[in-house]
């Protein structure tokens, strides 16, 4: 049985280890829900040498790579993954960006860094935009009440299910794709007024008014976030992993989120 092997169980790793889980993969974890404490070097350090793969969705802390900081030495000969964000790429004034798009000049300066340092490893690199899925995604802000409409004619962004992500790191470890970035994103960037729209339409509630950043008292993450204007490319997944979005928009995702509920 193969073992991979996961530093940071988060949102997007928990769907990935509970899906291959049940096609023959036996998974160890860090993180709040996995079983191994990462700062037990001796323990880790056990389970990467049994490990087949490695998988790290551990983002920047204090400018680098916590992963890479303390255990690179012991990747070495594995097949490595990292979930980066598509947010490497900055500001492109709405333009698409492809994985050949420049990086690091955008407000995820540490990000692109550690990016760059897993690609050097031989990594593959996935970039992801916005991620939503089960539990998390435009519904849920509708429900709770704390969605709103940013009124920033021409601002866009790209997204992705969770699913998609999974069924994006499924086929690279099935087909042992080469190492290097592959962007995961839906084909239709939309903006943030568009989904929040769409999940009012779903649940049958009024749309909150447009207002201004200042008006919604957007924190200085959120403002970061409406920075950055741009549309992310899948073609290089789609042609070097047989990758295909089962939720090709955001209309798909929500409706499918919304029919498990």
């Amino acid at each position: 049985m193969p073992r991979l092997f996961i530093f940071g169980l988060g949102y997007t790793a928990k769907h990935l280890a509970h899906k291959i889980s049940g096609n023959g993969w036996q998974i160890d974890a860090t993180g709040s829900d996995g079983a191994v404490d990462f700062g037990d070097r001796e323990a880790v350090q056990a389970h990467l040498a049994r490990a087949d793969a490695v998988l790290s969705s551990v983002p920047p802390a204090d400018g680098s790579d916590p992963v890479l900081d303390r255990y690179e030495s012991a990747l070495a000969g594995k097949w490595l993954a990292y979930l980066s964000s598509t947010g490497v790429y900055g500001d492109a004034d709405g333009a698409w960006v492809d994985e050949h798009a420049p990086t690091g000049t955008g407000r995820r300066t540490a990000r692109a860094q550690c990016d760059a340092r897993w690609m050097d490893l031989g990594a593959r690199v996935f970039r992801l935009p916005g991620i939503y899925g089960p539990g998390r995604s435009a519904l849920d802000k509708v429900r709770e009440g704390s969605a709103h409409r940013i009124d920033m004619p021409g601002q866009v962004f790209s997204r992705i299910h969770v699913e998609d992500i999974v069924s994006g790191i499924e086929a690279a470890l099935r087909h042992d794709a080469p190492p290097g970035a592959y962007n995961l994103a839906d084909d239709l960037p939309a903006s943030h007024n568009a989904v929040t729209e769409e999940a009012c339409r779903l649940l049958g509630a009024v749309p909150p008014p447009l207002q201004t950043m200042d008006e919604a008292g957007l924190s200085p993450m959120a403002r970061g976030f409406y920075a950055e204007n741009r549309r992310v490319a899948n073609g290089k997944a789609k042609r070097v992993l047989g990758w295909e979005p089962r939720f090709p928009t955001y209309r798909e995702g929500l409706a499918a989120i919304m029919a498990r509920a």
